[in-house]
């Protein structure tokens, strides 16, 4: 059965900053003046049938995918667009990064999400207060610079994290177990998402003549090279904790062989003791000493100046 009625996380009519709430069952996506704002949570039942219905074919796709990368892409008369955000949901990690799927034409940004995405919260509260973005360029801009600035605090928090292991590093010479490897799995995370959604705003920036006013590009073309930018920290702190990893892992090396080093020069000084001591322990007729009492010290300062002669000569050679 056809739902009638769908239960949006937002929808307002927003003209010349000033947001009204669409009180409207099944809202349509556009809006006689200004811009309708349409959020939905994907969980909805009612949304594929309504993005059926008032969306094209690939947008209403492209809206309730189970999974999605960063991407920006015109289509027909309207833009698909995906963006990524830091998870700030308590509970979750940061690196593990909620999606937001947007179809933008010049009348309507319809968006949904599976899980809370704070930039695009906040505007949803400024919109309850009567307060949006003036314009559709402007909302892409504002959440494109929320998203990227949440990334930055992130960001930063790893690089921070960085500089302690490498300070803990150099200092103590040993690091608690799983601690750079945890971190490295959550720079590679974070990059593997942050990188396609710079491609992804450079594509938004570069969209002229459709949609954004100039200074609303060069605000997302800021954007866009702070997200260059943040991907190139990301890389910068990957390759730096790769070079802690290699320095803890040779220094584990060193060590090892230094220590086999050690072993194998004091089985080659016993060998030969154990040689001589195990020849003189066999139980047979003939073995001479038997009858002389002093036979086993005899034997005992043998085997001492064997041994200190084997560590001279070891010493000589350059062994130890």
């Amino acid at each position: 059965m056809k739902p009638n009625i769908i239960s949006p996380i937002a929808a307002f009519d927003i003209v010349s900053g000033n947001a009204t709430a669409v009180d409207d069952a099944w809202p349509a996506p556009h809006c006689e003046s200004g811009y309708r704002w349409l959020h939905f949570d994907l969980a909805d039942e009612g949304l594929m049938v309504w993005a059926e219905e008032h969306l094209p074919e690939i947008a209403a796709r492209a809206l309730c995918q189970a999974e999605t990368r960063p991407r920006c892409e015109r289509f027909e008369d309207g833009l698909i667009l995906n963006l990524r955000g830091v998870n700030l949901n308590p509970g979750a990690d940061p690196e593990d990064m909620v999606s937001l799927r947007l179809w933008v034409t010049q009348s309507a940004i319809v968006s949904a999400r599976k899980r809370k995405v704070w930039a695009a919260d906040t505007i949803r509260q400024a919109a309850n207060a009567g307060k949006g973005p003036i314009s559709i360029g402007h909302f892409l801009s504002e959440l494109a610079h929320g998203l990227t600035a949440r990334i930055e605090t992130v960001s930063l928090a790893l690089e921070e994290q960085a500089d302690e292991l490498e300070d803990i590093g150099s200092e103590r010479g040993h690091l608690a177990s799983g601690t750079l490897s945890k971190l490295r799995q959550v720079v590679i995370k974070m990059r593997r998402f942050i990188n396609p959604q710079r491609e992804a705003i450079a594509a938004l920036a570069s969209l002229e003549g459709w949609l954004m006013e100039p200074n609303e590009l060069a605000h997302v073309g800021e954007t866009s090279n702070r997200t260059r930018r943040l991907v190139e920290e990301l890389d910068a702190t990957r390759d730096r904790l790769t070079a802690l990893q290699d320095s803890i892992d040779a220094e584990r090396s060193h060590v090892l062989g230094r220590n086999s080093y050690v072993l194998s020069v004091v089985a080659a000084i016993f060998l030969p003791l154990g040689f001589l001591t195990g020849l003189f322990g066999v139980n047979v007729g003939g073995m001479p000493g038997i009858q002389e009492q002093n036979a086993f010290w005899i034997l005992a300062g043998v085997s001492l100046a064997c041994g200190l002669a084997l560590f001279w000569i070891f010493k000589f050679a350059k062994w130890l």
